[in-house]
């Protein structure tokens, strides 16, 4: 069978794109190498971005209802500070949920819109001519697309296959990380990781459940990812660094990661194009990994539907490189700044003090909390007002919230003059006229993505815009 678009991965990325696609009504197969989903229960944790995504999607609810919400604080580098006031955005908390869970909702979700998803298929082999691509699987099946998108991790075969360079810095230190029982007192614990995270800030051993801790515990050098540690590893770590493993075990999940940080050169190669983990690792510090890859996926979904439905602009498909490069490149930075900040030297230590410090200023903790969170991301869409290119906040209109006029992945124009009209786009761009806006500008048109494309209140300028994003206008 012939797909506009096969994914490689069905991680979050992947199950994220195949159902932004869907929104478009594009053929979409989604090929996962694992026949089961992950064994170990890994909480990870949605940040206000993400959160808004799911909110836009109309996933929230059910995300919810599995996840535990956290202040939107103590992000970077753990450092101990409140989350900032007022942040511009009705979803200002951490989400915290079990990995399999996220992952199992957004499959169901691509699945209930119409994607196909088959288990048990590795990519291969990868070909591409004129008119599309040539997918082999492991097992000799070839599969037939217009476009791939490599979701599939930080060791994408995708990638490799294209030859795309994944520069950056080697892991030089890993961490185990757990879950587990431990028999030690409560009390004791907590006695002796203050008294060791006064030493080292990567150690840590808290509360998960009745009589259950989460361990996190540093070790030095690098073994071999692919092989899961064993509970014998963390109580050897544990005796090692704490002098005790206060009685782990019954262990619910352990991992380990590294601190690697590589940055795909290229995102896109002809009708091959990478997101999630296979453009982008660094160590999860700050919890933004999973976040980044969704994101992405939301970037790119619309514009490569509107590639395969025809109406995509010429370089339309060449802005989720453009745009999404810089993201990642400032998150590996900002990740590569926390790891310095978590090291033990007397160096990094003392700059760890004097932005804690700093970080009693409220402007110097709100900047650093939207970096982190990915609020305050800026795509350059040429020269406008400071709003041109942000993601736009929830909003209460007349007719509902303004998320929720974003659920179907098309644009919108959110018009306060009751003047403007999308025209010819109007099969691609909701319009609503609504005075009552809490907006303070005229007009802005609302890329799918929820990002703002354009601001005023003159029609010309706005078909030029739509014409810009959306392609020709409909006869």
């Amino acid at each position: 069978m012939y797909f506009d678009v096969i994914i490689a991965g069905c991680g979050p990325t992947g199950a994220m794109l195949a159902a932004e696609l869907r929104l478009h009504d594009v053929r979409v197969l989604v090929l996962e190498k694992e026949t089961e989903p992950a064994s170990y229960v890994r909480i990870v944790g949605l940040h206000i971005r993400s959160i808004e995504l799911m909110a836009m999607r109309g996933l929230l609810e059910r995300i919810l209802e599995r996840g535990r919400r956290r202040p939107a604080g103590a992000y970077f580098a753990a450092i101990d500070k409140p989350a900032p006031e007022g942040l511009d955005s009705a979803y200002a908390y951490l989400l915290g949920i079990p990995q399999p869970v996220i992952v199992r909702l957004l499959e169901e979700h691509a699945i209930a819109l119409g994607a196909q998803v088959r288990h048990g298929c590795a990519v291969a082999g990868v070909a591409q001519d004129d008119d599309g691509v040539t997918v082999e699987l492991a097992g000799g099946e070839r599969l037939r697309s217009r476009y791939l998108v490599g979701c599939d991790g930080g060791r994408s075969t995708v990638r490799k296959l294209l030859g795309v360079a994944f520069p950056g810095e080697p892991s030089r230190n890993e961490t185990l990380m757990g879950e587990m029982e431990a028999t030690a007192p409560q009390e004791e614990i907590a006695a002796k990781v203050t008294e060791l995270r006064e030493a080292d800030r990567r150690f840590s051993l808290t509360p998960a459940g009745v009589g259950v801790c989460r361990v996190v515990v540093p070790i030095a050098g690098v073994s071999d990812r692919a092989t899961p540690p064993t509970l014998e590893d963390f109580r050897r770590q544990l005796r090692a660094v704490a002098g005790t493993d206060f009685g782990v075990h019954s262990p619910r999940w352990l991992s380990r990661f590294g601190d690697a940080t590589r940055l795909a050169e290229r995102y896109r190669v002809g009708r091959v194009l990478l997101a999630g983990d296979a453009a982008h690792i660094h160590p999860p510090i700050g919890g933004q990994g999973l976040n980044l890859g969704v994101q992405d996926a939301v970037n790119l979904g619309w514009k490569l539907a509107a590639q395969v439905r025809g109406w995509a602009p010429e370089t339309l498909l060449d802005t989720y490189h453009a745009e999404r490069h810089p993201v990642a490149e400032a998150v590996l930075d900002n990740t590569r700044a926390q790891m310095e900040l978590l090291s033990t030297g007397p160096g990094p230590r003392a700059v760890r003090r004097l932005l804690t410090e700093l970080m009693d200023i409220e402007e110097v903790n709100r900047r650093l909390t939207e970096k982190i969170s990915a609020i305050g991301i800026r795509y350059d869409l040429g020269d406008g007002p400071d709003l041109l290119g942000r993601r736009m906040p929830d909003l209460d209109l007349k007719q509902g919230n303004l998320y929720g006029l974003l659920r179907r992945g098309r644009g919108l124009l959110l018009d306060r003059t009751e003047r403007l009209t999308a025209g010819g786009w109007s099969d691609r761009v909701d319009h609503l006229a609504d005075p009552t806006a809490a907006l303070d500008v005229p007009c802005v048109l609302l890329r799918p993505d929820g990002h703002v494309a354009w601001v005023g209140d003159d029609q010309r300028d706005l078909d030029a815009h739509l014409s810009r994003w959306f392609g020709e206008p409909s006869d």
